[in-house]
């Protein structure tokens, strides 16, 4: 039994799919649906049910998929037991991250990433659209959110700070709030669904609803806005130091803090088969953002040279 052909197996049982499946493993989708009918004609059954826009399991295939997702764990428990000479991180890695995260904190790290693992090859997809690593066939996925219950295994890469920001010249001619409730008072620019902000107080958390000139479904958008003195913004430090640094954003009410549970995380379907790429490009990640990653660094520094 042809162990490729059990892993477009399994691949297809989880996409539905025959050409994302094949895609996934380079293959055409009649190269693919070729893989399959000989899986079958060894094994004797009809595994899948085929219309034209996806496919399903059978009752044997429903009963043959965990034994095909054993016989693979099986091979690369084998593989490893061969030793580390065999295990060396390659092939090609596909990622899919935040538009802005990615450009600005991924990409800069690739060459030194590269460097240090020449026999891998990345195929990088940045998008602020939330993929099904399965159907699309990534390794990994970076989400900069809360994390919530999924079928997923997650590593933390790093923290996600969110502070309130201003420009300079909208705080000379709208003044700057003092406490929470303040807020009322302003011009506030938001992300859509997130016009609530909630603070860590000395009685508790407080939540003011904020109102403003401008709604937005793109974090850029909003921080450049924020910095052109149109309003008072929410923002991650990982996407304002360097106009904290500059000047161009002062940091607002920052013995207040914002209460969030957001963190940057690395997120990948199974641990049980962590190929060496995976966990290289996760373990350099988290190395090089660290518990206080660099942009908190700076961003503190800016603010305590106010």
């Amino acid at each position: 039994m042809n162990i490729e052909h059990l892993k477009l197996f399994v691949r297809v049982a989880s996409t539905q799919t025959i050409s994302q499946a094949g895609q996934a493993l380079n293959l055409s989708p009649a190269v693919a649906s070729a893989h399959l009918g000989k899986l079958e004609e060894d094994l004797g059954v009809r595994l899948f049910h085929r219309t034209t826009r996806k496919v399903s399991l059978t009752q044997e295939g429903e009963a043959f998929l965990p034994y095909a997702e054993e016989v693979l764990t099986s091979v690369e428990m084998a593989r490893a037991a061969m030793g580390s000479g065999n295990t060396d991180p390659k092939g090609t890695l596909r990622v899919t991250a935040p538009a802005s995260f990615g450009r600005m904190h991924l990409v800069p790290a690739l060459k030194d990433f590269l460097a240090r693992y020449p026999q891998i090859s990345l195929d990088l997809r940045l998008s602020d659209s939330i993929v099904d690593l399965v159907e699309g066939g990534f390794d990994i996925a970076i989400r900069n959110a809360e994390l919530k219950d999924s079928s997923l295994i997650a590593r933390r890469l790093a923290p996600d700070r969110r502070i309130i920001c201003a420009a300079p010249a909208y705080l000379r001619e709208h003044g700057e709030p003092r406490s929470p409730g303040d807020l009322s008072q302003h011009a506030c620019i938001n992300l859509i669904g997130m016009e609530s902000w909630t603070f860590a107080t000395s009685t508790g958390p407080v939540s003011i609803r904020t109102t403003g000139p401008l709604r937005t479904d793109n974090g850029e958008a909003m921080r450049d806005a924020c910095t052109s003195g149109l309003g008072i913004a929410i923002s991650s430090t990982w996407s304002v130091y360097q106009h904290l640094t500059r000047g161009d954003l002062i940091q607002v009410l920052p013995d207040t803090p914002l209460t969030a549970h957001t963190a940057i995380w690395a997120m990948y379907p199974s641990s049980r088969l962590l190929a060496p790429k995976v966990r290289a490009f996760i373990d350099f990640f988290a190395e090089r953002f660290g518990d206080t990653p660099y942009w908190d660094r700076l961003a503190e520094t800016s603010n305590r040279a106010r």
